[in-house]
This record gives C-alpha cells, structure tokens and sequence, in this order.
C-alpha cells in the first residue's frame, strides 16, 4: 500500500485468512522467545535476533508472547490489540508477555493507516482488530492440529480452555507449552474464517472489568523506560539550537565561547540551526545559551502574526464568493438557506494551541556506517525510518528503530524533527550514540501546532423551525500539505484530517462542507482529537443556537435530529439521565454537546458557574456517555474519557499559542496556560456498548464534546451569551458578556 492510496480499515474483509509470512500476513513461531520486550516486562531492549514477522511466539514452558504492533503513550493499547489476540487464541492472559513490534511496515503495518506502522487517529483498534482476532483464531486452530497429532484424536473432537487443548471425551489434554515443544507445523496450515471467531458469549477478556493494563506496573515501580530514560554505553549528549522564526538558517556562528564550555565536544553547523554534542546535558545547555548566531531573515513566516490571520481568515469564511474545495456535498444547501424563514450565520474560531507532551521532544541515534540505530517515543516508526535514511543518504531498511514508551504523544511525536535531531549529531561523531533532548522552551516554541482556523456556519430554518440547509465553511491551513503531499494532491487540496468531524449524523436534508485553504507557511500538525477538536464545538453550539431560535431543549432537538441513530439517541438520553437534565441548579448551568468522532458515541454534559466580574469559568462537574461499540476493556474507557475530558477542560478555558512576526510568544507552563489539578472538574463516564456493532476508536474522543458543552453552559447560564472563540479567556468572556 503507497502514501498515495486512502485508509483501508474499515474496507478489510477477507471472509478467511490464511497464515503467511507476507505482506500483513502472521508467522506463527514456536521455540524460544523474541528479545526484544517490552510493557509486561521492563520497556528496555535487549540485544539478539527477533523474528519480525511473528505475531505470536509460545516457548516450552507455555509463555505465549504477543506483538503488540501500536505503539504505547498512556492510552493503553499495548494491552488491547495484544488482549484481542490472546482472546480469540484462548491464551491465560497471565502467561502472556507483550512483545512492542520492530520497526517493519511490511510485516506490522496498520491496515488503516496507509500500510504503515502509525498510530494516531484512534485508528490501532479500528485498523488491527480484524487482522489480530484471525491471528490469535488461526493459531488456536494450529494448536488443536497439532494436539490432534500427538493425541492421535480427531481434531473436530478437540476444543480448547484456557491455555490447554483438550479431548473432553477421554479427559486428556495438552498445555500450549507442552504443544509448542514437540509440534511439527502442519503442511497446509490450516485457514481460520470469521466463523472461528468466538461468539460474544464466550468471551473471556473482552468486555471484561479486571484486566489491569500491561504497562502499569512498570511505570508505578520506576522500571519503565520512556525515550528520555535511554542509557547507552559511550553516549554523548545533543542539543540544538533553533531559529526563533521557522525556516531561517544560521548565517554566521561564533561558537568561542560555547567551545570553552568544559565537557563540550562538538559544534556542528546544521542547515536548520546550531548542534552542540557534549559529556552531559548541562554542558551542551550552558554551550547553546553561549552561541552568538546571526540567522537569515528571508522566511515568509516572519510575515505570520497569528491574531491578524484569524480575522483574515474569518473575513474569508464570510466571504461565500471565495469557493473552497468541496468536503461534503448532500444537495443543495445555499439554495435551500435561500428560501428559509430563518437564517443562522455565525463565525466559530479556534486559536493555536501547543502538544506540551509531559515528556519532551527526545531521541538516541547511533550511526555506524551506511546503518542507523534508534531509540524514540516516536509514535511513527515507518516514518523515522525514512526521514533518518535521508540525513545519512541511505535506504530505510538500513534503519532499526526500538520504539520506547511515550510519555504523551497527542500527535507530536507523529513527527521527525526531533529524530532527525539525534541522527544529525551521531553522524558527526560516528559509532557512538548521541541523545537529544529538547529543552521545554524548545518544545512549546518549536511545536507543529493545532492550525489557526475559523469556520463559518449558515443555517437556514423553515417557518416550523426544521432545518432545510447547512453550510459549513472551514478556513485554515493544512496538515496533509506538509505530511503527506501525495494524499493532499489525490484529494484536490482537500485536507480530510482539518475538516476531520465536520460531516455528522443529524438529520439534515442539504448539508454542504467547504475548506479554504490558507498557506502562510507555519508548519502545523496533528494535535489530539485534530479537526474534530474544532469542528465539533462549532456544530454543537450551533445546534443549540439552533435549539434557542425554536424555544426548544437542547437535549430534545438532539434526539430528534438523530432521530435515525438509535446509538446515538441513547448516549443523548444516558447522559442527560445521568445529569439530571431538567433539575434547576443555583448559580449554575449545564450544557450538553454530542459527538460520533472516531467510530464511538459520545456525549457529555457540563456543569459550570461564572464570575461575571473577572470571567472566569469554573467547570464542576463532566457526566459522560460513550458507546465505542465494543468495549474491550471498560475501565481502560472511562480512564481514557476521564484524560480527554481533562485536557478538553484546559483546552477550551486555557491553552492559546500567540505568534508575532513569526515568533511564538510562549515559551514554558508559565506563559503557555494548562489546566491545573485543582481547576479539573469531578468526572463520571457510563461506558454503553452496542453488541454487534463495529470497534471504534477510544483514544481522542472523550476530547471533542467537552468544549461546546461548556459554551452551551454558558449560554444557558447567562440567558444567551455565546462563546465562539478558543480558548474562554476571561477577557473573551467579559466581551461576550457585555456585547
């Protein structure tokens, strides 16, 4: 699969699978285990071989070890693909090691990422399931060949418990280990089909509310290894210094002092800015405070101030004679508001904000020769192989990449510039491994921003308040343009991630989505929950303004626009139970928002009170409703509503990215605002699956609905009062409130 064919996830349905070794085939290994592990046992790498294309490895003693091929950054994937696997091989959960996967797309590449090995998007359960329950199936079904050839029994007489295939008719049975040792693979391997697959109510693992996650342990002890706890023999330490405006390069460096710095070893000259390699990290520190460079001045983002673009862009949305690239067409919806009784027009705009991922930006490298060795929490191994290829000029297949735990990711360490950091520097001193870290300050300024964008919304409503046209207009730059110039190219400059949430469900009978594409050169990025971050607090406060004309509840109008989403009706109706809907509080409002980003239903009510005189917003209270359609692991659900619902929180009150000039303004959690401890409100999540419905992805949505249900608190606190601008600053509120 090339960069240039879309998402296949949802399209894979092979009605049967056959192991291979090939492309997004499995290799079954029986012998001893791989070595390099990770989550269930320390997140360090140990030397030796390691088979890539084996999925599932059991050794003699019965350990079964499985592939864990998304990478792990707190949303507790290492142990949900891997529970997948050991449900449907019938594995005792307690006798299995996840194994984090080596760097090989072909082999461990997401089905619905393009191939490649990628997580982000919510898209490792989405893409993975299919492939790793025919996986974990396909192997039960070697295990009972095998166990019918040592038993000298019918295998249609066998069946399996957990960790045993057994004979019930002569009460004999084997253990996976026992099989494993003295097996001889069957020739054909036999095929596993959809029908291998276990019923629903026979499953052990999933839907089940007692199985911890993998890397828990490791990181309550101290043992995990995050990218910035690598230790190598013989390591130097890198730093780099920047540009402050993106694009420029050094013109003249007078490293003299930086040189006198004692433990420096190296200053290296990089097209980008100045690399500093030392025997400590406060030696390359002190080095980089001491250069004294004069950068070039010809970068067009100089001429990129953030809030003069916003209200440039805004006029653009306004502006309907600027055509954009159409998103989503459902008949014709100016025509339709043409003739409406009542028509919304409204501006929603959203600030730049940072990743601030608790770990910073880091890597290892080590080059020796034509061959690069790295350890990264890079969400993305596919694509460090790549970009560290291109800094030596040798092929990705030259490149091993041992991914670490992340400590956070949200889409930033999607990204190569700190890899290509460290692969830099060990270039320069060839044969020992040099660690980059960047500095806080580097990684708020330097960050691939959330995009700067506004959108606007027309809405037409007939004389009984129906809606009879939607038009939504999505104004900021894109993503794909920079990540993936193939992909943006096919669509015709349509950017699918920054509209990303924009199509719904609602019932609505001339639905039209345009995105205006604005180039100003500052390089932005996934930022979690991307588009739908956005889209979805402009749809739902809409909805409610709508819900305001007619004198209609919010809650109500909801239901009766999803009138032909019974999932999503009943997360509606679950939350708004939950919250007391209709219960008055004193001082207070609430606020409900919906959303179906992701493949999961999800819909959230807020509690807020308002201080009219400094307006500031205090959230008390989140109710939460989510149904992803199968809940693999409920508890691991709720903890992920109550992480983005948190930061949905900060996001929407705190977090703004001011650039001036084409220089970031904030530099560290003292200028770059992020919810505190105290400030986050009490959270209560009812997990509500859908038997029978597909996966859907968990780790973004709990974010998007937070921000308008706040908003539409507010309105409904304040008798009408509408915030349409990231984030709810109290001056951007006192303005509301006095307009």
């Amino acid at each position: 699969m090339t960069l240039t064919q879309r998402p296949q996830s949802r399209a894979l349905s092979r009605r049967s699978f056959l192991v291979t070794t090939g492309s997004l085939g499995i290799a079954v290994a029986f012998g001893s285990l791989p070595d390099l592990t990770y989550g269930a046992t320390p997140a360090t790498a140990a030397a030796g071989d390691f088979r890539p294309n084996a999925w599932i490895t059991i050794a003699a003693n019965g350990t079964v070890s499985i592939i864990a091929p998304a990478v792990e950054m707190g949303q507790g994937i290492m142990t949900t693909l891997p529970l997948l696997v050991a449900e449907e091989l019938d594995a005792d959960w307690n006798r299995v090691r996840v194994v984090q996967a080596p760097s090989d797309a072909e082999t461990y590449g997401n089905p619905g990422f393009y191939g490649i090995q990628l997580t982000g998007g919510s898209e490792s359960t989405r893409g993975y399931n299919g492939l790793l329950r025919l996986a974990g199936a396909q192997t039960r079904l070697i295990l009972m060949a095998g166990a019918a050839s040592l038993l000298n029994v019918p295998a249609g007489e066998l069946t399996t418990e957990p960790h045993r295939v057994v004979h019930p008719s002569s009460d004999r049975g084997l253990d996976y280990g026992e099989i494993a040792a003295r097996v001889v693979l069957p020739d054909p391997l036999p095929q596993a089909t959809e029908a291998d697959l276990k019923p629903r109510d026979k499953w052990r693992y999933v839907g089940s509310r007692s199985i911890q996650r993998v890397d828990v342990p490791s990181k309550v002890n101290g043992a995990a290894v995050y990218g910035i706890d690598v230790q190598l023999a013989d390591m130097l330490y890198g730093a780099v210094l920047r540009a402050p405006v993106q694009d420029e390069r050094p013109e003249t460096i007078d490293d003299a002092a930086a040189r006198n710095v004692p433990g420096v070893t190296h200053i290296v000259p990089l097209s980008y800015g100045v690399g500093i390699i030392g025997e400590t990290v406060e030696a390359t520190r002190r080095a980089k405070d001491l250069l004294n460079v004069t950068w070039s001045t010809t970068s067009r983002v100089r001429n990129y101030t953030s809030q003069r673009l916003l209200d440039e862009y805004r006029a653009v949305g306004r502006d309907l004679g600027q055509q954009g690239v159409a998103a989503h067409t459902d008949g014709d919806a100016e025509a339709a508001i043409a003739g409406a009784a009542t028509v919304i027009e409204v501006d929603y705009m959203s600030d730049h904000v940072a990743h601030a991922t608790m770990e910073p930006m880091n890597a290892t490298a080590l080059v020796t020769g034509d061959s690069i060795e790295i350890w990264a929490p890079t969400q993305g191994p596919t694509g460090t192989q790549g970009f560290a290829a291109a800094v030596i000029g040798t092929t990705p297949d030259k490149v091993k990449v041992n991914t670490t735990l992340l400590g956070g990711g949200f889409g930033r360490k999607a990204e190569a510039d700190f890899i290509i950091d460290a692969v830099s520097l060990a270039k320069a001193v060839e044969g020992r491994p040099v660690k980059v870290i960047w500095s806080r300050e580097d990684d708020i300024r330097h960050d691939k921003f959330r995009p700067l964008e506004t959108q606007h919304v027309k809405v037409g409503l007939d004389a009984e308040g129906n809606i009879v046209g939607w038009r939504h207009r999505i104004v900021a730059d894109s993503i794909f343009a920079r990540t993936l110039p193939p992909v943006f190219a096919e669509a015709g400059g349509h950017d699918d991630v920054v509209t990303e949430g924009a199509k719904f469900n609602y019932s609505v009978p001339a639905h039209q989505i345009e995105y205006l594409r604005q180039d100003n050169g500052l390089a932005i990025g996934f930022w979690f929950a991307v588009g739908v971050g956005y889209t979805r607090f402009a749809i739902e406060c809409v909805v409610d303004e709508i819900a305001a004309a007619r004198g209609m509840d919010p809650v109500a109008l909801r239901l009766e626009l999803l009138r032909d989403q019974p999932r999503a009706q009943k997360v509606v109706e679950t939350v708004a139970r939950m919250a007391e809907w209709d219960r008055a509080r004193d001082g207070r409002g609430l606020g409900i928002a919906y959303s179906d980003a992701f493949g999961s239903h999800c819909a959230q009510v807020a509690e807020v009170s308002l201080n009219r005189e400094t307006g500031e917003i205090r959230v008390h209270k989140v109710w939460c409703a989510i149904d992803p359609g199968v809940a693999i692991q409920p508890l691991h659900i709720e903890a992920m509503m109550i992480a983005g619902i948190t930061g949905g929180t900060g996001h929407a009150l705190f977090e703004q990215i001011n650039v001036v000039d084409g220089e970031v303004q904030e530099a560290n959690f003292d200028t770059y605002r992020v919810i505190r401890m105290s400030e986050a409100p009490e959270i209560e999540v009812a997990v509500v699956p859908t038997p029978g419905s597909p996966f859907g992805g968990i780790g973004q949505a709990g974010l998007p609905p937070t921000g308008p249900a706040i908003a539409n608190a507010v309105a409904r606190l304040t008798g009408g009062v509408r915030l349409r601008h990231y984030p709810f600053l109290p001056d951007r509120v006192k303005a509301a409130l006095n307009s």
